[in-house]
């Protein structure tokens, strides 16, 4: 959690290797990740960014490219987490309805949700998603992190958010401001400590209720 511009996403993409650090390291499981060779660290991550791309092909290939040894009833299951069923039922083909080029057949939180049941499906013990919620509803988004919760049990889960309800009962909280992590705690012991977070939380909390007259 952080203003736009702290470097939220670039902690990402640092623990991906999509650049390495100048100093310092980041590590998964203890180990170094630049001492993973590219196919080992990927293997390792489930990753969803906020623009994702489907491919010209069928929800049901879109998901299983995810993981293509899992079983038709493993990849039937996903969709009920990341709530991808009402789409599917909604489709003029349901599974078999190919989503064009990008997915542009579909909305953008419909695109997510679709993204992050491929994720899922990966069954890799991190997951990092990068505002990988912010085009899905609110009601559809809390359905959804009640889901994870099921299927994320002793695997890792990185969450960078703007919406605040997305991240209030993570279990850490990191702060990130210009750059550096100012902040390391779960959400009460934050607000408690009345830092950066507690003050970014009650300024976006307050603009929630700001109406035009």
């Amino acid at each position: 959690m952080g203003p736009s511009g702290a470097g939220k996403s670039t902690l990402i993409k640092l623990a991906t290797r999509f650049y390495d650090v100048n100093h310092g390291q980041i590590s998964l499981s203890g180990n170094d990740v630049r001492n993973y060779a590219s196919e080992d660290l990927l293997r390792q991550i489930s990753l969803v960014f906020q623009d994702v791309y489907l491919f010209d092909d069928t929800v049901w290939e879109n998901i299983r490219i995810g993981n293509e040894q899992a079983t038709d009833e493993q990849i039937i299951q996903v969709p009920r987490i990341a709530r991808v069923n009402e789409i599917i039922h909604r489709l003029p083909a349901g599974w078999d309805t190919r989503v064009g080029e990008g997915g542009h057949s579909l909305s953008g939180g419909e695109r997510q949700r679709i993204s992050i049941a491929r994720a899922i499906l990966k069954d890799a013990p991190f997951i990092l998603l990068d505002e990988a919620t912010s085009a899905i509803d609110p009601e559809n988004e809390a359905a959804f992190l009640d889901g994870l919760a099921e299927v994320t049990a002793g695997k890792t889960v990185l969450m960078i958010a703007h919406r605040l309800s997305t991240i209030r009962n993570a279990d850490q909280i990191v702060f990130v401001r210009d750059g550096a992590v100012t902040e390391i705690e779960s959400h009460d012991e934050l607000i408690a400590r009345g830092g950066d977070y507690s003050a970014f939380w009650h300024e976006r909390a307050q603009a929630t209720t700001w109406s035009i007259a």
